[in-house]
């Protein structure tokens, strides 16, 4: 895998690329991510191009992040000054989300997890309330504050014996008691995957222009 991962680098043909996760259990995620370069990580997940965002140099951005990001922008979420509570601290979203949130959005910015003592004391306090920890229906109505704003990053398969399928898709908030609550929500399906979806294309895109950028100047 590693070999293949290098051949890909080493093609001047592909400018951009991921690497499907999760992995099986005996490779290291890790050590495969830091094997991309980053100037061809479309996914954003490695080492140098988190730390670009700490440095606020630009970089491809992570794509869950930045398509939160951009949907906050598309329907005109106000997020100067508010509070962005944020359940979830993974390398993927919730790390960078609240450093995006922070810097570009100038959000004030508390970050939870499923571990946080008292979590609905912070969730109510919330005006910008975004949920990814991969547990269905963990945040529910009388969870969030009236008016919120509620991005819900998660899904998750639950068995589910009425559908052919024999699963639903479920987010991490429970939309049915939410829905009354929020001034607006994301579905799941059908919410941030696609802007996902939309910042892995872009970040593509951008990887393309920089490479012709720097061979152009050679």
């Amino acid at each position: 895998m590693l070999n293949e991962v290098q051949r890909l680098n080493e093609d001047h043909d592909i400018d951009g690329f991921i690497v499907q996760l999760p992995l099986p259990e005996h490779i290291s995620q890790e050590k495969i991510n830091e094997t991309i370069y980053p100037d061809k990580d479309v996914d954003g997940f490695t080492n140098v191009n988190f730390g670009r965002i700490v440095s606020k140099t630009p970089g491809l951005l992570p794509a869950t992040p930045n398509g939160v990001m951009e949907l906050l922008k598309r329907y005109k979420v106000e997020t100067e000054g508010k509070h962005a509570v944020i359940v979830g601290h993974s390398r993927i979203v919730g790390a960078p989300l609240a450093l995006l949130l922070s810097q570009k959005g100038n959000a004030t910015v508390t970050q939870c997890h499923i571990y946080t003592k008292d979590l609905k004391k912070h969730t109510l306090d919330a005006d910008i309330l975004c949920v990814a920890v991969g547990k269905p229906g963990l945040i529910t109505g009388d969870m969030i504050k009236k008016g919120a704003v509620v991005i819900d990053i998660g899904i998750s398969r639950v068995e589910d014996a009425t559908k052919k399928s024999g699963f639903t898709v479920k987010g991490d908030v429970d939309f049915e008691s939410a829905k009354s609550k929020v001034s607006m929500i994301t579905p799941v399906p059908g919410g941030v995957g696609p802007m996902t979806i939309a910042s892995l294309l872009l970040n593509t895109f951008q990887a393309y222009e920089k490479k012709h950028e720097i061979l152009s100047h050679d």
